[in-house]
């Protein structure tokens, strides 16, 4: 199993694939020859999915390319168990679909970090799934991180702390913002 394999596996996200690191990098290599200064100003990017499955990453993919989605949350104590980096505002990330094909490059624009119940209702909206509302953000969240950590042999509790994260599309041109 390789790396990529592993992560995924000890995050419970057994259906994933590995995501295609060389197109993430020619898409980022395209997005910096037209962004030299946004790319310059935070040369790393990360390369995930959003959700744990393959059908929730397409899902949740295509309310950001075609939809209203401009906001994802993430424990913190992922980040660490991913050994990946907390972004930064500024950062990069490519997202990329439930087969791993790269299709967006996202960039942060705000990033806070907070226990589960700080969410508020402007960050529900802007995270643009199912009917935008804060108590069907905290429901459906809930029941995500019970699932996922419960995947790992962990306990989901509202004191987790989250980092809320709002983005905007940056490339591929026809996608961006």
């Amino acid at each position: 199993m390789t790396e990529a394999a592993n992560s995924n596996a000890a995050l419970g996200r057994t259906d994933l694939p590995e995501l295609d690191r060389a197109a993430a990098a020619a898409m980022w290599d395209a997005y910096r020859a037209a962004n030299p200064g946004a790319a310059d100003a935070a040369p790393e990017y990360s390369v995930e999915n959003f959700g744990d499955s393959v059908e929730l990453a397409d899902e949740l993919l295509a309310l950001v390319t075609h939809g209203p989605k401009r906001a994802t949350a993430a424990l913190l104590e992922e980040f660490a168990e991913e050994g990946e980096l907390l972004p930064r505002i500024g950062s990069h990330w490519i997202a990329c679909d439930g087969r791993g094909t790269p299709v967006v490059v996202i960039r942060s624009t705000e990033l806070r970090v907070g226990p589960f119940d700080s969410v508020d209702e402007a960050f529900a909206y802007d995270e643009g799934e199912d009917d935008r509302s804060l108590e069907s953000w905290r429901r459906e969240h809930q029941r995500y991180w019970e699932r996922t950590r419960a995947a790992v042999g962990r306990e989901f509790t509202p004191q987790h702390e989250v980092v809320f994260e709002r983005f905007g599309v940056v490339w591929p041109p026809e996608l961006a913002d």
